[in-house]
This record gives C-alpha cells, structure tokens and sequence, in this order.
C-alpha cells in the first residue's frame, strides 16, 4: 500500500491561503470540481471519486487515524472506465455513507500536495499530503506537514481530524 501524511484544518482565511500557496509551489494551481462517494466497509474508508472535467474516475481505499496533526495514511488506489455502473454494484453490495461535492485547488510543493478545499455544506479547508515513498521516514513527513502550515499560517487551533464525511454525517460516526 501506498503512504502519505495528511494534515487537515478549517481555512478561515482562504483567500490569504490562496495568494501563499502559489509562493510556495512551481506550477500554477490544478482545479477540479469532484465528488466523492462514500460506502460503510468494515474497516478504514472507500470512495469512488468523480471529476466534472473528465478527469478518470478512480476507487480510493485508505485507512488512518482521526486525530488532530499530522497521521500516516495508507492508501489504494485504482482507475474506474464506468464511474455509474460502480457506483451502482458498490451502493448494492455496501450501504452509501455519504457524498462529499466539493471544489479542491491543487499546489504542488516538492512531495508535498496542497490542496485548498470548498466543501459544500461544510466550508474552507486546508489539508496536505506529504507522499512518502516506499523508505521514507514518516515523522520526517510529519514534520515537513507541520513546517508547511507554518508557512502558510495555519493555527494548530484549526486542525480537523475527521474526513470531511464524518463531518457531514456526524450521527453516522458516532453509531
């Protein structure tokens, strides 16, 4: 499986993320519009994502922790050719958690993915993925994630340890 560390925060400030994050990356920002649905597995969480660009749809598998601050996030990942018809077979076989629409601007910075998030029904979010690759330490990427969102000015007060589903469906995560 794959790893990254993750790091997520409320963006109270958005617009001021906005003008940093392109300070700090080489490329101008990746912008997707995309929709994830979620579906009750019996460990960790799975969604198929879905662009409205025409971007290829993929299944997303990962499992980590929900806590504040940096966590390690193992992950799968893999291509879907018929988004609707696996939506289908997957909301037959597993009970749909929940959707998450939202519009996400993507800053590269090294390893490290800045993504600015609008969250429909949630708000502004700021969340990193530091990849790691296959010997990497991961308090290194923990502590590349914690110097990042000093940089930007994130607050430790504004950290977020849930996924956004969780979030929107707070009843489903405490059952």
């Amino acid at each position: 499986m794959a790893r990254n560390i993750e790091i997520k925060a409320r963006a109270h400030q958005f617009d001021q993320l906005r003008e940093r994050a392109p300070a700090l990356a080489t490329d101008a920002p990746l912008v997707f519009r995309q929709q994830d649905f979620f579906y009750d597995v019996p460990t960790g969480r799975l969604k198929l994502r879905q662009f409205d660009d025409g971007t290829p749809s993929e299944l997303i598998f990962y499992q980590r922790d929900d806590r504040d601050g940096p966590k390690v996030s193992y992950y799968t990942r893999s291509p879907v050719t018929n988004p609707e018809a696996m939506h289908s077979l997957l909301s037959q076989a597993l009970s749909t958690r929940g959707i998450v629409s939202k519009e996400r601007h993507v800053y590269i910075v090294g390893r490290t993915r800045i993504h600015l998030d609008r969250v429909d029904g949630l708000g502004d979010f700021i969340e990193l993925e530091v990849l790691l690759a296959q010997d990497d330490d991961e308090a290194g990427g923990e502590q590349e994630a914690h110097d990042m969102f000093k940089q930007l000015g994130v607050e430790t007060h504004d950290l977020v340890p849930l996924a956004y589903v969780d979030l929107l469906n707070p009843a489903a995560e405490a059952a």
